[in-house]
Parts: C-alpha cells; structure tokens; sequence
C-alpha cells in the first residue's frame, strides 16, 4: 500500500495523482513532499506516525547510511536505476523493530553519507523565483525545502 490513510482505503487525492501518471506527470516532487513534510511533523511534535512510501524511504537509508568505498561504473550509464539495483540486493529481512530503533538511536553523523553514490548532479532546482527555497507540493500539504542550504551545510563537512 502506498500512502494509505485508513487501512484498506486510499485518500480521494491519491487516486488523483495515479490519474494523472498517464498524462506524463511525474510523482517525484509530491512523493518528496509527502516525505518531508511527513518526518518534519513527526520530528517537531516528537511523536506521530509516518505517512509517506516507506519503500522509498529504505531505499535512501540503504543508499545513504550503509556506504561503500568503491563505485560502480554503472551509475554513469543513462538506464542506470538505484531502485532496480537495490531490488535485486539480498537483504536481511530478520532485523526486528529493537534493533532498527537501537541502529536509529547510536548513528554517528559519519556512518551518513550525504550525498548517494549514483547521484551525478547536472541540473538541480533551488530556487523559485527570488526565493533561496523551493515549496514542494504534496497531495496532503507542502513543505519548503532549502537545497542550497543542505548543500552548504553538509559541504563544509
């Protein structure tokens, strides 16, 4: 289930957006969205449950968290996919809820690696108009995001 709001339903506003995929329009900016917007308002209240694709939130933990010294060629190949590669990784499927809690809690800012490996930047939004932020619109609220000041932040590390 992707964005599920009461078990066995999905949101009006869900339906919508998988509508519109075969108009071409790309999901990225409001699965970002809802993301973000979804763990900011877990972290400031300190409590709540995530509402966003959990599946795609793994995928960044396994592509940011668990760094490799080498990289592959493959990730400057034009029909290169981090998703179909992690797709076809083993994985351990027996780490229980205590021990991601305990990996969560002890994780040192350099076991993080901040920038994914298969990302080769060429374009990147981070403005909009004459503002330094851009708002990411998701099907449940936005979010403003300030790439330049990630960027700037965790550059100087």
């Amino acid at each position: 289930m992707i964005f599920p709001r009461a078990l066995g339903y999905f949101d009006k506003a869900v339906m919508d957006l998988f509508d519109r995929l075969d108009k071409g329009v790309t999901l990225v900016p409001a699965i970002l969205a809802e993301t973000f917007r979804s763990l900011s308002a877990c972290r400031s209240t300190g409590e709540g449950r995530f509402i966003g694709c959990a599946q795609l939130l793994l995928v960044w933990f396994h592509s940011h968290f668990w760094k490799e010294d080498k990289v592959s060629y493959r990730i400057f190949s034009e029909n290169y996919s981090p998703l179909r590669e992690l797709a076809a990784t083993l994985r351990r499927d027996n780490i229980t809820m205590e021990k991601w809690v305990a990996i969560l809690q002890n994780i040192k800012d350099e076991d993080v690696e901040w920038k994914a490996p298969w990302l080769v930047p060429d374009e990147i939004l981070y403005r909009c108009g004459d503002f330094d932020w851009v708002t990411l619109l998701g099907i449940w609220g936005a979010v403003g995001y300030a790439p330049l000041l990630v960027l700037k932040h965790y550059r100087s590390r």
